[in-house]
């Protein structure tokens, strides 16, 4: 019971608000002090999330589930585009010895390798083509499959479908007040790959030689292919209500009756398509939406504070070694400030 609000009171609390920084002894220090018989004490920082939202407790988006699967349902259907592959003239099949690989990522990669077989994603493959496998962390600490496709990028010829400009897409949302986010589920792995072209994609393991017959992450072309079948896709809505990065789809409207009217159609047509997006990555019905690096709000649109101290954080150089492309940041990037620091 709040017994102040029972009896109409308050309490009112004045003080200091200045904040100070912590202070921070050397381990020596602490080890020093503890011998001498001082409490120490061992704290975790954890942050935990309940997010118990599901697809019923969103209007409109509880109209349909069938667009946001736990899973991929199986190999894509024929689409107006195929992934394809062309190479430049003169260029020979190029097979590479597989990498060296830990025996917790042995593992991990038979997990992975089933798992996409049982999709239908990848068959076995007696191609003359292989591409060596490796593995990154992500950021929730899961490995990823990667293949090192950079011998077969190096003989394809590049589609030179152009990417949108990032501002230019920001342009079209003057005046919004309603914003929702739709992530696709494995974007890429819902675009075939041309079947004269699947002998290319192969991949070499220490077990087996396998193909794949959906479009993967590494190959040149993907992300222009993939942005090609998006703009077809959403075509009647681009620059009215969406915009469209590769496989991230931005709703907005004015008010929300409009924007009901917007996620309704923009799930007709993922639905109509066949087209699917991954529910835990997506956010409707938003008054602010942090979307491709920014942070867009009916008052503008600015730089997501947490990439501007990100790099606010970053050390310059303090001699021409640091400069060199091991010693870059992890996005192998250096932005503009940092070349005037240099």
């Amino acid at each position: 019971m709040d017994w102040l609000a029972k009896y109409g009171s308050s309490i009112t609390v004045y003080g200091d608000r200045t904040m100070y920084a912590p202070k921070i002894i050397s381990m020596i220090k602490a080890d020093d002090m503890m011998r001498r018989g001082c409490g120490a004490y061992l704290a975790y920082v954890i942050e935990e999330r309940n997010d118990t939202r599901t697809i019923d407790d969103v209007p409109v988006v509880r109209n349909f589930p069938d667009v946001f699967p736990e899973e991929l349902p199986g190999l894509p259907p024929e689409r107006e585009i195929e992934f394809q592959i062309d190479l430049v003239p003169g260029a020979q099949p190029v097979a590479k010895a597989p990498y060296r690989l830990a025996p917790t990522e042995m593992k991990e990669m038979m997990t992975q390798l089933q798992e996409l077989l049982d999709k239908g994603f990848i068959r076995p493959s007696v191609s003359p083509w292989g591409a060596p496998v490796l593995f990154v962390k992500k950021k929730d600490g899961s490995m990823r499959m990667c293949i090192d496709y950079r011998e077969l990028n190096k003989l394809t010829v590049k589609n030179r479908y152009p990417l949108p400009r990032i501002d230019d897409l920001f342009d079209q949302l003057q005046g919004a007040s309603w914003f929702s986010k739709i992530d696709l589920r494995s974007g890429y792995h819902q675009l075939k790959v041309r079947e004269q072209d699947t002998p290319k994609t192969a991949f070499r393991t220490r077990y087996r030689h396998y193909e794949f017959l959906v479009m993967t992450f590494g190959l040149t072309n993907a992300p222009a292919a993939f942005m090609d079948l998006m703009n077809r896709v959403c075509r009647p809505m681009l620059d009215r209500s969406v915009i469209v990065f590769i496989d991230d789809i931005l709703i907005y409207s004015k008010n929300e009756g409009d924007h009901a009217c917007h996620v309704r159609e923009v799930l007709e047509i993922l639905r109509k398509e066949k087209l699917y997006a991954k529910f835990s990555k997506c956010a409707f019905w938003l008054r602010e939406v942090q979307f491709l690096g920014h942070v867009v709000n009916p008052e503008g649109i600015m730089v997501d504070p947490a990439k501007v101290e990100t790099i606010m954080k970053w050390s310059p150089p303090k001699s021409p070694t640091e400069v060199r492309p091991e010693n870059l940041p992890p996005d192998g990037k250096v932005d503009p400030a940092r070349r005037l620091r240099v």
